[in-house]
């Protein structure tokens, strides 16, 4: 059983909208519903798991329904932070499937991780036990403590950017996240589910992400899924690429015009 856990109960404060940006509509369509229908239409998904606010759960299943996300079993009150929110939904999962499920886990605000990347989590997790969705960071990583001092300064070579979906076997996140709540710090400092488990000195399993696989976050990012979005929508209209585009504008100007 391979399942997608999608975490949407962030309030969205840094985006300053009146509503959390998962329910922002980009072309007529909530956030949330562009990322869930990527886990909806894949071959490899069997079953979907959304947690979202307690007063958005009317809603989230009035979208579901709208849209026939029919993979959909079951929307999730969130937790206190963000990673009690995601154990809910992994708690939810537990009562419906066997502990050797392969959940991903999956934010509710990026709505661009590719097909093929889903796949490669499912692969991941049945090679190494876990899959952590990343891409070669290309800008220089800089790390300080007190965000005025530079501390080290990483060779990029070894450095990436973490994305999502993160994907593990059900019943060994769901462990590992018992084992942190019974820390007193207990979520504290804990960004994701690669960073629950390299705490627990568990080893963790790099899988190729797509550079697009953006998290809408501020703006600027709302701007940037539009523009993903039109070039797609270019990209299946015309069955050309971006490059290929520029290669034929330019093959059009070397012949005078000609094709």
């Amino acid at each position: 059983m391979n399942i997608a856990v999608i975490f949407a109960s962030g309030k969205g404060t840094r985006m300053g909208a009146e509503i959390p940006k998962q329910f922002l509509e980009i072309n007529d369509k909530p956030i949330l519903v562009h990322t869930v229908e990527l886990f909806q239409y894949h071959e490899k998904i069997d079953k979907i798991y959304i947690v979202t606010l307690k007063d958005y759960i009317p809603y989230v299943k009035r979208l579901t329904e709208m849209y026939n996300l029919s993979k959909v079993q079951a929307i999730v009150e969130g937790g206190e932070t963000a990673q009690d929110s995601i154990y809910n939904g992994l708690k939810k999962a537990e009562e419906e499937n066997p502990g050797d499920s392969i959940v991903l886990i999956h934010d509710g605000v990026r709505p661009f991780v590719s097909a093929d990347v889903i796949r490669a989590n499912i692969e991941g997790v049945k090679e190494n036990g876990n899959a952590i969705t990343s891409v070669p960071a290309y800008e220089t990583i800089i790390t300080s403590s007190d965000g005025k001092v530079i501390n080290t300064v990483p060779n990029r070579s070894e450095t990436f950017i973490g994305q999502a979906p993160q994907s593990f076997y059900l019943k060994d996140i769901i462990e590992a996240h018992e084992e942190i709540q019974k820390r007193p710090q207990r979520y504290e400092n804990m960004v994701d589910a690669c960073t629950i488990i390299r705490t627990l000195g568990k080893e963790a399993f790099l899988v190729s992400g797509n550079r697009g696989n953006i998290k809408i976050t501020t703006p600027e990012d709302v701007f940037t899924f539009k523009a993903y979005l039109q070039y797609k929508e270019s990209e299946q209209t015309f069955g050309l690429g971006i490059t290929n585009k520029i290669g034929t504008q330019y093959e059009l100007i070397k012949n005078g015009g000609k094709k």
